[in-house]
């Protein structure tokens, strides 16, 4: 390994983990350059597992033989990327860098697939043609990202798909809350929710309104593509997205609570719509 040690985060190398924003890492314009950060070994090693390409770690010196060498052999990452480390009180200055465990790895941002491709490597990887599809409309929360992420990973959703007006993904908060999921399940953006209705999928949003079922009503376990729709937090679905969905669906709720956090309420419904 490249082992690089350091004296102060200012240092041009680090500036990928230490000053440049969510947004300049994503690089809108160019996203085919973009960067990404997975913190934790364990998340680390998921991406490595999915393929994903590190562009350099950062890491406390008591990690580099235990944690970085070890996923760098085991995973066949080149000689060629960078390991910076430094004293623990430098890298402290790294908002954050005490919770990662010790080490931190920059990759390069994967080229999206379409919606189309997203799906068709979800019913390969599952080998049904059978699919329950997760689809976040604006939630952008990266913690509830995240665990929508896990859960849908768990409970047997197929793919992810979500609206621009969505959180990454790829943040590097909703990586690690997902606990690497976003490397194992499908995903990408949707433009509109047309690209559902022509790859044959019934929509069932999760909201509460007039016509709401209850999720557990069989009308919703009878489709064979089913997307389920849920919004950004506080405010839910809008009423345009609400009039295009086929059904919606709300989950029953005692002593007068009206409404669970998006996550929470995403695993209920992934739970009871793929059994």
């Amino acid at each position: 390994m490249k082992v690089i040690r350091i004296d102060s985060l200012d240092v041009p190398e680090v500036a990928v983990y230490a000053h440049l924003t969510e947004a300049q890492l994503r690089n809108r314009l160019e996203p085919e350059k973009g960067v990404f950060i997975v913190e934790s070994e364990k998340v680390i090693r998921v991406a490595l597992v999915a393929g994903l390409k590190p562009l350099s770690f950062l890491s406390e010196s008591k990690y580099i033989d235990t944690q970085v060498r070890a996923m760098c052999e085991e995973y066949g990452v080149g000689e060629e990327v960078p390991v910076y480390t430094g004293e623990r009180e430098v890298l402290a200055g790294l908002t954050g860098y005490e919770l990662t465990r010790g080490v931190l790895c920059a990759m390069r941002r994967p080229v999206m697939p379409s919606v189309e491709e997203t799906l068709q490597a979800a019913s390969l990887q599952m080998g049904r043609k059978r699919l329950r599809v997760a689809v976040m409309d604006s939630v952008v929360n990266s913690t509830n990202t995240g665990a929508i992420f896990r859960a849908a990973a768990a409970l047997g959703i197929d793919a992810v798909l979500l609206t621009r007006t969505c959180c990454d993904p790829l943040n590097r908060r909703a990586c690690r809350v997902s606990m690497g999921t976003v490397f194992q399940i499908p995903w990408t953006w949707l433009d509109h929710y047309g690209q559902l209705r022509e790859l044959g999928f019934k929509t069932v949003a999760l909201a509460l309104t007039d016509r709401s079922v209850s999720i557990d009503d069989p009308c919703l376990k009878e489709p064979e593509r089913l997307a389920i729709i849920m919004g950004t937090e506080g405010d839910g679905l809008c009423d345009s997205v609400l009039r295009q969905c086929d059904y919606v669906a709300k989950i029953p709720m005692q002593r007068g609570v009206d409404s669970l956090n998006v996550a929470a309420a995403a695993s209920i419904a992934f739970y009871e719509l793929t059994s």
